[in-house]
């Protein structure tokens, strides 16, 4: 349960009073200090470039943020930010707005990347991967302008377990978003803290809050494309059995290189049975 409101950052604010939503807030905290601390995050001084989309993911991930920050468990300076892309119709003044009325720190930075996605991306073809390239550059220079050493992003665990499939399927290759990594230039932190949070949370917890959420048409105006396939299929699986998300995002922590087929991870020349060559095998 939240504590006094009078205490409350304004961002925790009128919460339903009911004790699903108590369990579903308890959830996400949990699971969001769990990743924090899975992956080591935390360096107690940092400064977080924490990115706000609008969408239901980011709300959750900067509320989560803010709680953990104000129970004292999580000692960084956080800034949120949004990224105007100037898509047709965006409702530039609701971040804004919101977040001075939430007194968080913020920065709200207008770049147009929607005429170049539109000039370069051939018609027919998805806007997603230009679109996030770009929003991603932008968000690097911010971070390094502000003297951030981490961009702190808004993917949940179904995020994690689309990805993983993607390029499975189309990529031919195991690999997925990590929680944690390092920038191609090597200076700054790409964090997750919602790795370990299901999408349904994260929905449920910012509809329940009542934040202001915002579409983004850009890419959800496009019908068939990749992800929205393997979408589709995990919520087949999920609705067939339930609980098969978390089965599979748990084998993404439980990987067996001996047991894959990639002679880059694992030294399968050094195996022979005992006597029969093993450089191990005493003579």
């Amino acid at each position: 349960m939240f504590d006094d409101p009078e205490t409350l950052p304004p961002l925790l604010r009128g919460a339903p009073d009911s004790t699903e939503f108590r369990k579903l807030r308890k959830r996400i905290i949990r699971d969001t200090r769990a990743a924090l601390e899975d992956y080591a995050m935390v360096r107690p001084g940092a400064r977080w470039l924490v990115c706000l989309s609008g969408g239901k993911d980011s709300y959750t991930l900067l509320a989560a943020l803010v709680e953990l920050q104000w129970r004292g468990l999580l000692p960084v300076d956080l800034l949120a930010c949004n990224l105007d892309q100037g898509q047709p119709g965006f409702p530039a003044t609701v971040l804004p707005e919101f977040l001075s009325r939430m007194q968080v720190p913020h920065r709200i930075e207008y770049q147009d990347t929607y005429s170049i996605v539109m000039d370069k991306v051939p018609q027919g073809r998805t806007y997603c991967a230009l679109c996030s390239r770009l929003r991603r550059g932008n968000l690097y220079r911010i971070a390094r302008e502000e003297g951030c050493e981490a961009v702190v992003l808004g993917h949940h665990r179904d995020d994690i377990l689309e990805t993983f499939f993607m390029n499975l399927f189309h990529g031919g290759r195991l690999a997925t978003m990590p929680p944690k990594l390092v920038n191609e230039e090597g200076d700054l932190l790409v964090l997750r803290p919602l790795a370990h949070v299901a999408e349904a949370d994260c929905d449920r917890f910012a509809r329940a809050m009542n934040y202001p959420i915002i579409p983004c048409d850009l890419c959800g105006s496009q019908d068939g494309l990749q992800r929205q396939q393997v979408k589709a299929l995990l919520d087949e699986w999920e609705r067939r059995t339930p609980g098969r998300r978390q089965v599979m995002y748990r084998a993404l922590q439980n990987v067996r290189p001996s047991h894959l087929a990639d002679p880059a991870l694992f030294d399968f020349a050094a195996l022979a049975v005992a006597g029969g060559g093993d450089p191990g095998a005493q003579p």
